[in-house]
């Protein structure tokens, strides 16, 4: 069905923009707006979206959409799609395009309108998507949830002697017997100085007395994602393990505690990396603080040194703050935030401290 709400914000989005069409394709903000769930693949799928009048899908005759929510053009592997959409958009004024709508269907409909301007529209839906609504935040807070009970069953399965591949698959079974579509992304486990790269994926390195052991896991559940990172060692950590862990965990909780309505993203970003910083270690802290996240791990949006936007309800996005040092190990700590209306709710629950794991 339509979800009047979200389509009525959009229609603003465009308005304030001086737009009075769009054209959307992303399949994620096509399910956001219509209820409808395909994977075009290589084939055509959009929603025409006027500020006035209704909105109109083209599908494929392959698509499995028994019972459209709206008008709908269908066509076939034969047919010429373009075509269709260039007889319904007005040509005599501009028309807003989505980010990644392929240039093999973009092009063609410019060429049979040439005198058609086309504007890059896709922050209207995309600002939409980024202030979760409540049935969004609910969907949200289960996937972290989910994502606590697996972080937690792994964090004592764990032992010394296995791989980081090993984790990483139970990691990922965890969980498919929760009920998850999969993981949100490429479960990363990382031990030792592999922690040290942020983007580390599993191998077959061993599990020894004296690493770090970096878990950043997330999932999908009814469509929505979770992320989230915790740092803990194998064995007593030495003295600068423990200092740097505690260190990144301030810095997450401080960032954390700024969170309301009106305050700059940029703010966030300062408040931990300030603290890194100040420790010596801001060299070492390589990433933006966090990043948005909803249908897919990374949305539209993030939290970092040059995103003046300021934090508004609705929103949810990571902190993540981190200290990698090449060769030796590195802490990572994350949670999603959700901000209220007064502040911000922390979604993922687990304590966050250091503690001894894997013997």
């Amino acid at each position: 069905m339509l979800k009047t709400e979200r389509m009525d914000r959009v229609r603003a989005a465009l308005r304030a923009q001086g737009l009075t069409q769009m054209i959307v394709c992303d399949p994620k903000s096509v399910w956001y707006l219509t209820g409808v769930a395909v994977e075009p693949y290589e084939r055509l799928l959009a929603l025409y979206l006027p500020t006035e009048g209704e909105p109109v899908l083209f599908l494929n005759r392959l698509f499995n959409v028994p019972e459209p929510p709206c008008r709908t053009v269908w066509h076939t592997d034969t047919d010429k799609p373009v075509a269709q959409i260039a007889e319904v958009v007005d040509a005599g004024r501009p028309l807003g395009i989505d980010k990644e709508w392929p240039a093999k269907f973009l092009i063609p409909l410019m060429e049979t309108h040439p005198g058609m301007q086309v504007v890059l529209s896709s922050d209207c839906v995309d600002d939409c998507r980024a202030c979760k609504d409540a049935e969004e935040q609910t969907l949200m807070r289960e996937a972290s949830r989910i994502n606590d009970a697996v972080n937690e069953a792994a964090k004592h399965y764990i032992k010394a002697g296995m791989t980081e591949r090993e984790v990483a698959e139970f990691i990922d079974a965890q969980y498919r017997a929760h009920g998850c579509e999969g993981p949100s992304f490429t479960t990363i486990v990382s031990f030792g100085a592999n922690a040290a790269d942020p983007h580390h994926e599993p191998d077959d390195t061993v599990l020894k007395e004296g690493d770090c052991v970096l878990f950043d896991m997330g999932c999908v559940k009814s469509r929505y994602c979770s992320d989230m990172t915790r740092t803990w060692f194998c064995g007593q950590p030495t003295e600068k393990q423990a200092a740097v862990h505690d260190l990144v965990r301030r810095a997450n909780e401080a960032a954390e505690a700024l969170i309301k309505p009106g305050v700059r993203l940029c703010e966030l970003d300062a408040a931990a990396r300030d603290l890194i910083t100040e420790a010596g270690y801001g060299a070492y802290f390589n990433h933006r603080l966090g990043h948005f996240i909803g249908q897919t791990d990374h949305e539209k949006g993030d939290v970092s040194s040059a995103n003046t936007a300021v934090a508004r309800p609705g929103m949810i996005f990571s902190i993540e703050p981190g200290v990698y040092l090449p060769g030796e190990f590195g802490v990572r700590v994350e949670d999603l935030v959700l901000v209220t209306e007064t502040g911000c709710e922390v979604l993922n629950r687990n304590d966050k401290h250091w503690d001894v794991v894997g013997l």
